[in-house]
This record gives structure tokens, sequence and C-alpha cells, in this order.
């Protein structure tokens, strides 16, 4: 009697909106390792993480999918949020779990460990000569950028200010990165600025810009002002300075760095590793150690990082990017939990440096390296525009 070989199964999940080079050469690496099930995103789950509608509805996504050569079965998830896929994933019962670099989760990893699956991270390589492709890309012809604080988060509030002035550091990004809402990179005001700019970003004083996305993200009937880093970091090009004087919303000063050799020294340096899209009932304000001596440390851990990255220092970069992680986390304690230590300890010996986007609870971890780190994304800073 002859024995028949299993045909092992391969898991994927992921929105596959606008379906190009990049999605096939993945689906086609993946198929490598047996027969491939899609779990795709449904057009809700999709709005509820980005903010945003899909290109093509879900039914026009499996009927793509589905005649692809590399791909056996696609099944429109049925959960909700980042693990939307759990039930996919738990019918099928693969025996691989696929991702690639910027897909990957500690969680997801966890998942397979307690079910037994074999997680794999695959490098995104595009196929022989073809251009790298993402569907962020390919969204828009002129794109909203992001931002990332990179020190002296809270400093543009002013309940933080009243007790010592300082500075924070921000960076504009390029969208090269879909990130997920609630993911701290600034992206409700980025919501703002589509509303504002349908048609992309406008030729204009970029200073006049974030003057401009500021008060339309903070009309006078709003409680809760949003910090005029956000719109002032996505607005102006490189990195910049901002200094607040105290109880002041818009900075006394604005000094930037926009040269090539500089921000490429911090592409090169600066990786982010996904955690998890903040929860809803998120509050990082129900838990605060404010005081001078909090701030002070704050102020001048920025101001180190802002001298060592003129210098491109990238150990004492390190030291300073910790400093600003710790200030934050003393006078903030709930932007960190168990969850975001053990992913912490994970890069503990990796990275020089780590902190958390925007206001933690989740979003992303930005990790400062000299070598490059596995399952982590690299951003691109953006440039001024001439």
């Amino acid at each position: 009697m002859t024995r028949t070989k299993k045909t092992l199964k391969v898991f994927v999940s992921g929105c596959f909106d606008m379906l190009h080079s990049g999605h096939v050469a993945f689906l086609n690496e993946a198929a490598r390792y047996g027969e491939v099930y899609v779990g795709l995103g449904s057009d809700k789950t999709i709005y509820e993480l980005k903010a945003r509608e899909t290109i093509n509805s879900e039914l026009e996504r499996k009927y793509m999918l589905g005649n692809l050569k590399s791909v056996k079965k696609v099944i429109i998830n049925k959960g909700s949020g980042i693990l939307d896929f759990l039930p996919t994933l738990d019918e099928i019962q693969p025996d691989f779990f696929i991702v690639n670099e910027d897909g990957h989760t500690p969680t997801k990893e966890q998942l397979c460990r307690d079910r037994g699956i074999e997680y794999i991270v695959l490098k995104r390589i595009p196929h022989a000569n073809l251009p790298p492709r993402s569907t962020t890309a390919l969204r828009s012809v002129k794109p909203i950028p992001y931002r990332i604080d990179l020190a002296g988060t809270w400093i543009d509030q002013p309940y933080v200010s009243k007790y010592y002035p300082g500075a924070a550091i921000v960076a504009s990004l390029e969208s090269t990165v879909d990130f997920f809402e609630r993911g701290g990179m600034a992206t409700s005001t980025r919501r703002r600025a589509l509303e504002l700019w349908p048609m992309g970003v406008p030729l204009e004083k970029p200073e006049k810009l974030a003057r401009i996305l500021f008060r339309y993200d903070n009309p006078p009937s709003q409680k809760d002002v949003s910090g005029s880093q956000d719109s002032i970091g996505m607005m102006m090009p490189g990195i910049n300075r901002l200094y607040y004087e105290k109880e002041e919303y818009w900075p006394a000063a604005i000094e930037s760095i926009l040269d090539e050799e500089t921000l490429q020294w911090v592409e090169n340096h600066l990786f982010f590793h996904f955690l998890w899209p903040r929860p809803q009932e998120y509050d990082p304000l129900k838990k605060t150690n404010i005081s001078k001596a909090g701030v002070q440390k704050l102020a001048e851990a920025a101001e180190g990082t802002w001298d060592t990255i003129k210098k491109k220092e990238i150990k004492v970069f390190g030291k300073y990017f910790l400093d600003s992680f710790h200030a934050q986390t003393d006078m903030f304690p709930a932007m960190i939990n168990k969850e975001i230590e053990k992913v912490i300890d994970h890069f503990r010996d990796k990275a020089l440096g780590w902190k958390l986007s925007g206001a933690g609870g989740g979003g992303y971890l930005v990790l400062l390296s000299e070598e490059p780190l596995d399952n982590t994304i690299r951003i691109k800073i953006k440039r001024r525009d001439f």
C-alpha cells in the first residue's frame, strides 16, 4: 500500500488592496513552502484599522487573489482588529504562517508557537528587475507625510512645559510605510491634513502650512488640544528642534537639519518594530508623575539628542534616546506595560536605545542601532521641496 505524502498548508493574511508585483512576489515565495491559504482583511476591519476605504472591495480582492496560480484558497476574515485572521487560522490549521518584514509582530509569533505552527518572516524582495512596490506608494501621487517624535515628547503640552521649558525633536517621514491608526505617528492629525488638502500638500512655506493645520486640528470647541509638534513634524521637512517656552502651544524657535548626509545617517540607524494599535480605551493621562525635575530630564535628553544627531555620534545618540524614553515613561507610566517590556527585552542586547512612538500604549517601538535589526522596517525622512 502506497502512503500518500501530506500536502503542507501555508497561511498568509493581509489587505492585498491594489494588487501589485510585490504582493505576487510574496505569494510566490510563500508557495514554495506548500499550498497557500489567504486570510483576507474585510472592508470593515481595514476601515477600523486604517481609517480609510479600500480601493477594491473585499469581493474584488478575493476574486483577484483566488485567480493567482500560487494561491490555493482565499477566505475573508471574520474576526476584527489586528488579529482579524484568528478564526481563519484556526479553521485552516496550517503548517506555516508566513509574513513579510513589516507584517511581523510578536503577537503573531506567539500565537503560532502556542498552536505548533512554524512562523516564517520573509524579506520584501521584488521579482527580478522589477521596482519595489507597496500599496502605500501606489495610493496617491501627492502623499501626506507622517511624523516621528525622536525626543522631548509631551513638552509641547502646556501642562508639561509649565514646569520647565524645553525642546521636542521631530522628523517628517515620507509615507513609504502605511502606518496603522492609533500607532503614535500623528495619524489623527494626518487625517485632518487629508481633509484640508485631499490632492496633497500645497506649495507653500512649511511653517505656514503647519500653522494652518494646527488651527484646523484644534477648533475652538475642542477640549483636548493636539500638540503642535504633530502638525509641525509633518509639514516641515527634515529633522526639527521645536523649542517651547513655559505654557506655550507654539514653539518660540524652530531649528532644522536638512543636509543629506545627516538625514541619511539617521535613516541608516533608525528602525521601527510594530507592536499593535493602541486600544480605544487607552489613556496615557490616567496616571502621571509630572514634576519640574522630570520635565528638566526630558528637556536635557532632547538637547543631547539634537547635539549628537548633528555630530553623528551613534553611541551617545543611543544614551540620550534612552534618557528621553525613561523621562517620558517616568512621568507617564501608562505609556508602557508588561507586553511592551517583553518586546523591549527581545531587542535589549541588540539596540543602542529605544522609545515608543507618540504616547505609547502600543504603536511602534522605535529602535536605534548600528546594524540592521531583524523584523523591523526602515523609514524615509522627507526632504525639502525645491
